[in-house]
């Protein structure tokens, strides 16, 4: 997409890698129009099945770039993703502002979205981790929801997300303190699917597994997950069925069955 963002696809697995590296990937104006024009890029790729984002060299991401912070301190309030210049509150991106969508666009996206994290994910980076739908964690990654150092708030995106996955007063105390804390000890907080001493390649792993599922119904997952803080038990029983009767009996859900009866790989078509 940009010298900021690699991307290569390959058996429906769009591989994204932040490619920052001189800067342990620090998020940048370059960085953040990069991580937005790439996640819509892949919004509509319907052969793209399954994500896997992660950073190059030494870290997954260090967070706002030290130059965002020099822009603050002589008083340039505002949008850090765009050196200052907007208002927050001004939504630019559907729900979001440009910060934000530089993390819910992975949230958002139809298909399923693993990051990679290691050695560190700090503030932003922090937040950027938070948008997939999964985390395969190194255990000694540094991590920390760090913006209180900066007398600020996190507000990328970071907040609507945490508060489903951490528990209140460990996200509470973790928020008012920016403590540092390990890979292993975001498992226990909820903030890691998983550990693994090699978090890309078994990125890489699960992404491929999900891939070779039914794209339709993998979809029609995320879609469920996506939607469903915001509806009544009752909305969300119609909503399964109501999804399930379009994949019921399609094609790639029929290659779905032949493939399992018949113990091959199945070929399923884009959606």
């Amino acid at each position: 997409m940009s010298e900021r963002i690699k991307v290569t696809k390959s058996e429906g697995v769009a591989d994204v890698k932040l490619m920052r590296s001189d800067k342990m990937n620090a998020l940048d104006e370059a960085m953040f129009s990069a991580l937005i024009e790439t996640s819509d890029a892949l919004s509509e790729d319907s052969s793209v099945r399954c994500v896997v984002l992660s950073g190059e060299g030494r870290a997954f991401c260090a967070g706002l770039d030290m130059g965002n912070f020099g822009k603050m301190a002589e008083g340039s309030a505002g949008d850090p993703a765009s050196g200052g210049k907007r208002v927050l509150a001004e939504r630019t991106h559907g729900i979001a502002n440009r910060a934000q969508q530089a993390v819910w666009g992975w949230r958002s996206l139809p298909v399923p979205v693993i990051a990679a994290v290691h050695g560190v994910s700090l503030g932003g980076g922090f937040q950027l981790a938070l948008g997939p739908d999964i985390r395969i964690v190194h255990p000694d990654t540094k991590m920390s929801i760090m913006e209180i150092k900066w007398g600020l708030v996190p507000d990328m995106a970071g907040t609507a997300i945490m508060r489903n996955l951490c528990r209140d007063d460990i996200l509470r105390e973790l928020t008012y303190t920016g403590r540092i804390f390990s890979g292993t000890d975001a498992l226990g907080y909820g903030f890691a699917t998983e550990l693994s001493d090699t978090p890309y390649e078994r990125a890489m792993e699960m992404a491929r597994l999900i891939a070779s599922k039914n794209p339709d119904a993998i979809k029609a997952d995320k879609h469920i997950f996506n939607t469903l803080h915001q509806m009544s038990d009752e909305d969300a029983l119609v909503q399964e069925s109501v999804l399930q009767d379009k994949i019921i009996g399609s094609k790639n859900q029929i290659e779905a069955v032949m493939a399992e009866l018949q113990k091959r790989p199945a070929v399923f078509e884009d959606c």
